[in-house]
């Protein structure tokens, strides 16, 4: 029910929307990933992949709110559905709490909707579940589906917006004050060569996270670097938790989707700091997994290369243990910047 902790029934994401010029490539992305291609709207071009519950919609319509996203930014998140107890009473919560509405016009699909950072759309909705939910009402069946092995990826564990220098507060508090986000995480990362800040925000339900960046120093950070290619704040990570992340990247191996690298002299130390890690040790050097956390527990973690223009997808299996990975962030932080090098931004 709806509280004072929860005003809105916020009760976790329903879908993630993914518009694109090259919608072949990203179709290809979501196949390695093992989703599976399954159903189209009933009016529009707009594709259901489903892998246990990660909804994805990916819109081909060449014309709407997502193509003319696609045109500003390139390959993007244009659109969220968040799961509510009641739509509409979501809705007009949101927006007497100062949330701009997205009226019919504005949109792609028929839920009520408000808008997020980088004038991202946050659908309400309140029809989900197994049997009835909108995929079932508002989509039919693909003739030819294309069904895929699921790799292991249960469900979104968080998403991570990269906002302009000095707005970061501006969109925490966006979360806060709409929707009873509370903070949980404060992060002043610095890598070799540049830096950033951080706040992590946990749903009222508990569900996901939504960690906010903004750039340090300089704007050839990883941060400044993103809004530049994306032309504006907006989603730069996806994090799907899987089940078990060896056993993930194992069945990924060999496809379009490449992972950051991490130095050699990484593994010399860390199962000394976490002698607990029952996984095959070799198989996470392989993958060049990264291993964090304390007596209480700890978490795998990897991320991908950039995959649609700016955006990557982390992979995240977690043993007992709630953060996002802090004792790697020296690690990955320079790992990026040497992709960076590669890339000729540093």
């Amino acid at each position: 029910m709806a509280s004072e902790q929860n005003p809105l029934g916020l009760l976790g994401i329903e879908f993630t929307e993914f518009c694109t010029p090259d919608s072949e490539f990203m179709h290809q992305v979501f196949i390695d990933f093992g989703f599976s291609k399954l159903k189209k709207h009933q009016q529009k071009e707009i594709f259901y992949y489903k892998q246990n519950d990660i909804n994805f919609l990916l819109n081909n319509d060449k014309k709407g709110f997502s193509c003319a996203f696609a045109k500003k930014h390139g390959p993007a998140i244009s659109s969220m559905g968040w799961r509510v107890e009641d739509a509409q009473f979501a809705f007009d919560g949101a927006v007497a709490r100062g949330a701009k509405p997205a009226t019919a016009a504005a949109k792609d699909l028929p839920y009520p909707a408000i808008y997020g950072i980088g004038d991202s759309l946050i659908y309400f909705i309140d029809t989900f579940g197994e049997q009835n939910n909108i995929y079932a009402n508002d989509f039919i069946d693909l003739d030819e589906p294309v069904i895929t092995q699921e790799k292991g990826f249960i469900e979104v564990d968080h998403l991570t917006n990269n906002v302009y220098k000095g707005t970061m507060e501006h969109w925490s508090n966006f979360y806060k004050e709409i929707f009873g986000f509370t903070e949980v995480r404060y992060f002043d990362i610095k890598g070799s060569q540049t830096a950033l800040i951080s706040y992590a925000l946990r749903s009222p339900d508990g569900s996901f996270c939504i960690p906010i960046n903004e750039g340090k120093g300089d704007d050839r950070n990883q941060i400044d670097e993103y809004l530049k290619e994306y032309d504006g704040p907006g989603v730069q990570h996806l994090a799907f938790r899987s089940r078990d992340i060896v056993a993930s990247l194992d069945a990924m191996e060999g496809s379009s989707i490449e992972t950051l690298d991490i130095i050699p002299e990484y593994y010399d130390t860390i199962f000394d700091k976490l002698p607990q890690v029952t996984e095959d040790r070799e198989r996470i050097k392989h993958h060049q997994i990264l291993v964090d956390g304390d007596e209480e527990g700890y978490l795998l973690q990897i991320f991908t290369k950039n995959l649609f223009g700016p955006i990557f997808i982390e992979i995240i299996q977690r043993k007992n243990n709630l953060g996002f990975g802090e004792g790697n962030f020296k690690a990955l932080f320079e790992s990026i910047e040497r992709d960076q090098v590669r890339r000729g931004v540093l």
